[in-house]
């Protein structure tokens, strides 16, 4: 429109719908994309944060070039919106991208117990979103609570030795053996709280696990601590859902699921019986929010 055909060094910095992308342009571009790196920040809360928002949806031009310096960091954008601002994930080869090896560092956990960290973070992501009309619905919360993922994963675990059992497959493979099928069993030997004199759990138990998996997903924006009860209970986020969006076709998500997990809503864990015919080969490392070594 003609009102808009003139623009001087005074005005707002707002691309015009064509024309040069000038330096003003690509510093808010590159505002909104630190915005959404910071996955604590409210859009709610943030006046300057908000309105890169509404440009973002409002002005193709500048979308492009938000997407761009998204892209060009490694970032892959999952959704701009007032709910969850700019969600951004790293991709494999990003500076941002988050370890499994890092993340052992972060929580000082064994380099031998990283399968259980990952299978905690997998157990977190079924319970949270159970149905995929959980995961495709905008406006639903999931609850999670320490004790609930560890009793989910060890009924899942009995279970698999169930079937094992009844197809004459060994049920005690050596515990340096990869596969997150060998992670259950080994969680099912853990100490689910360990022993201490004054009653703290124990961080290589499976709780002090679950507890370091929901502390890092809370601390990254996905979850929010609600209480303290069952070992402590979390709410997801709308960052969370697009996360375990993001990865719900991965093998390790998927065949957790189809061992027939039903709807939960307070973090409890309830396990019925997988169809026969389903497979159980589970991917190492999938469905995580992190990438391998």
């Amino acid at each position: 429109m003609t009102e808009y055909a003139e623009w001087s060094d005074a005005e707002p910095a707002v691309a015009p719908a064509s024309g040069a992308v000038t330096p003003a342009d690509a510093a808010d571009a590159a505002r909104l994309v630190a915005f959404g790196l910071q996955p604590k920040l409210q859009p709610a809360r943030d006046q300057e944060y908000a309105d890169l928002l509404r440009r973002y949806r409002e002005d193709p031009p500048f979308a492009r070039l938000a997407d761009a310096v998204a892209t060009g960091l490694g970032l892959i954008v999952l959704e701009v919106s007032p709910r969850a601002g700019m969600a951004v994930t790293a991709a494999e080869d990003s500076v941002f991208a988050v370890r499994m090896g890092d993340y052992a560092r972060r929580t000082s956990a064994d380099g031998g117990d990283r399968f259980l960290h990952g299978l905690a973070h997998l157990a977190v992501a079924v319970m949270a979103f159970p149905r995929p009309e959980d995961l495709a619905d905008d406006g639903y919360i999931g609850r999670v609570t320490v004790n609930g993922v560890d009793a989910f994963v060890r009924q899942t675990c009995h279970r698999l030795e169930e079937r094992a059992a009844e197809q004459g497959e060994n049920t005690d493979p050596a515990s340096d053996a990869p596969g997150l099928e060998t992670a259950w069993r080994i969680w099912a030997r853990r100490s689910a709280t360990g022993a201490t004199k004054d009653a703290r759990r124990l961080a290589g138990s499976t709780t002090g696990i679950v507890a370091k998996a929901v502390t890092f997903l809370t601390e990254s924006g996905f979850l929010q601590r609600t209480g303290d009860d069952n070992g402590g209970t979390y709410r997801t986020t709308a960052r969370y859902q697009l996360q375990v969006r993001d990865l719900a076709g991965s093998a390790a998500l998927a065949e957790l699921l189809e061992l027939g997990v039903v709807p939960v809503t307070d973090g409890t864990p309830t396990l019925l019986p997988a169809d026969s015919g389903d497979d159980l080969d589970l991917v190492a490392d999938a469905g995580l929010p992190f990438h391998s070594t």
